[in-house]
């Protein structure tokens, strides 16, 4: 019988966006994890589309949001984020042995949450008149998953808790401009994806602490020489910390977060 982390692997080397997508919202939580196997790496991690063109983040055209240009181009931003998610989450399944089985019932959730929201907002892109790859986009989050492919510590601490944290932080102003742009219906996914995120993120840090208290490690300090080791973004506010700390984080770990 295939195992939930083999069959990870199919939508995670699927090169289609969409049938990636569709893959994952169809795989049975009900296959043994199978905890025990170390899988040899296949070619091609993560399957990509041939669109959108990834560039650096520097080199993303931001256009103003009176124009549905402008609106389409930071909704397709997004949607880049989710894939990308998905692919983390789909990674993390395979890629690491010899964790309990529910370490990867929790982010097979994690990936099946990341392939709904990518959906809703590609659909929400083609009536928009665009899909995804209609603009360019970065690469920064496989870029982190590709430094910490080899420490599984290192990789729950800086990819869930570090940068997809910080879409609890921009989302609430995301929102605001789309909002105020006139797009409703972009504010209500952002609400869904908001929520989800919440839980995508206290599954990191759940995870976060049994590896530090597994190792019998000081999760702050760790944390920091982490970042520092693996030359993680510097987190800088205005922090959400209402959602960080539905999302897990403790009171010192959002004081040293700020300082």
């Amino acid at each position: 019988m295939t195992s939930l982390r083999s069959a990870a692997l199919v939508p995670l080397l699927e090169p289609d966006a969409i049938k990636k997508a569709r893959l994952v919202l169809e795989m049975s939580p009900d296959l043994p994890p199978d905890t025990g196997t170390v899988f040899e790496v296949p070619p091609g991690i993560p399957g990509r589309p041939s669109t959108p063109r990834l560039v650096p983040h520097t080199q993303i055209k931001q256009r103003p949001l009176s124009t549905i240009q402008g609106r389409a181009g930071l909704i397709h931003s997004i949607t880049h984020i989710e894939l990308n998610a998905i692919d983390l989450a789909l990674d993390v399944i395979w890629r690491f042995a010899g964790m309990p089985p529910q370490f990867y019932l929790d982010w097979m959730q994690v990936a099946k949450e990341e392939a709904l929201h990518f959906t809703l907002l590609r659909n929400h892109l083609v009536t928009l008149g665009f899909d995804y790859g209609s603009f360019d986009a970065h690469d920064a989050l496989w870029q982190m998953a590709e430094k910490t492919k080899d420490n599984i510590l290192a990789r729950i601490a800086l990819v869930p808790r570090t940068l997809e944290a910080r879409g609890l932080d921009a989302s609430p102003a995301v929102k605001k401009k789309l909002v105020s742009a006139g797009d409703m219906k972009a504010g209500e996914i952002l609400d869904v994806i908001l929520r989800d995120e919440i839980g995508h993120v206290a599954v990191g840090n759940r995870w976060y602490r049994h590896l530090c208290e597994q190792r019998g490690l000081d999760p702050i300090s760790t944390y920091a020489q982490l970042c520092e080791r693996y030359q993680a973004p510097h987190l800088r506010g205005p922090f959400n910390l209402e959602a960080r700390r539905a999302a897990g984080f403790d009171e010192a770990e959002l004081a040293a977060l700020q300082v």
